[in-house]
């Protein structure tokens, strides 16, 4: 009887070592996108700057604009997905992982200065008198579609599979900066089919992709709040927890669950009904039995707490 606490220590050693593992792959897999889109983002910026200056179209060098300040926005990311990864501590028994909503708060403020500043350009260069845009900028914009495109896919990808606010708001830096590309294209083709008189329509264009640019910020901004205050936002993932607990032998039901996010992670509150005859050791057993197995098949579930209730 002795050796049986020992035992059971070393046959969760595999469960821990696998969970540590999962947490790892998803954090490094964050921060891998990140590099990635601050790699690409310093070469868009570059090109679209100077295709904007050379080809005579406002709506490129707002494109610049945008993609300048998605660089230092990644660069928020990569640092708040960096410090999300600190282990839990005597200060933070919860983790570091409320850092992610605050970066992304960040990260929509970087959106609405670029947008502003846009929407600014935009109404000088409309009161402007200027060239019409050169043709071959077309070709530069519709690689750059092409490529935003993907971009936000892929981050969006990696932002479902770690459950990352502030990857996610990245992702949805790429589409704006997508639509306002979609937007100059549109009014550069205007300005080159009609010609003299609709020199300005890549300017009109510019002007209303910075629109574009606000609501992303609402989209982005009210997801993240409701993390911040821990909104009840996760029935699905409340749904699976209950599905899961059924399958521990000896838990008879669930009644309470309440769910807040912290990173990457879902910390979790559960109430499980066992039978009420049974003694404190074997309900406290039955709880630790039922962390478990909510941890093995869920991996992104961080601290679990059991309440036991007699049924």
């Amino acid at each position: 009887m002795d050796s049986s606490p020992k035992k059971s220590c070393i046959s969760l050693l595999p469960l821990i070592f696998i969970q540590f593992k999962n947490s790892m792959n998803n954090e490094e897999s964050a921060i891998r996108t990140t590099y990635f889109s601050i790699a690409g983002n310093i070469v868009l910026a570059i090109i679209k700057g100077l295709a904007g200056f050379f080809g005579n179209s406002f709506a490129l060098i707002a494109d610049a604009i945008e993609s300048t300040t998605d660089i230092f926005s990644s660069l928020l990311v990569l640092f708040g997905l960096k410090y999300a990864k600190r282990p839990a501590d005597e200060n933070h028994p919860y983790g570091h992982g409320k850092i992610e909503p605050l970066i992304t708060f960040l990260v929509v403020g970087f959106l609405i200065t670029s947008a502003t500043i846009i929407v600014y350009e935009s109404i000088i260069n409309i009161l402007t008198p200027h060239k019409t845009p050169k043709p071959w900028t077309l070709l530069v914009l519709g690689a750059i579609i092409l490529w935003k495109e993907i971009s936000y896919r892929v981050v969006l990808k990696k932002s479902i599979q770690t459950n990352s606010s502030s990857l996610k708001a990245d992702a949805w830096h790429h589409r704006s900066d997508a639509i306002t590309s979609v937007m100059a294209f549109i009014g550069i083709s205007i300005a080159l089919i009609f010609g003299k008189g609709y020199e300005t329509a890549d300017d009109w264009a510019a002007l209303a992709a910075a629109f574009f640019i606000f609501y992303n910020g609402y989209l982005i901004f009210r997801p993240a709040l409701g993390e911040i205050m821990d909104e009840h936002l996760y029935d699905d993932l409340i749904e699976e927890i209950r599905q899961v607990s059924l399958k521990v032998e000896g838990i008879l039901g669930t009644e309470k669950c309440f769910i807040r996010k912290a990173g990457t992670k879902y910390h979790v509150d559960l109430h499980a009904s066992v039978n009420g005859s049974i003694s404190v050791k074997e309900g406290h057993d039955l709880s630790h039995k039922l962390k478990d197995r909510l941890r093995t098949d869920i991996p992104n579930i961080g601290h679990v707490l059991i309440h036991i209730e007699p049924k």
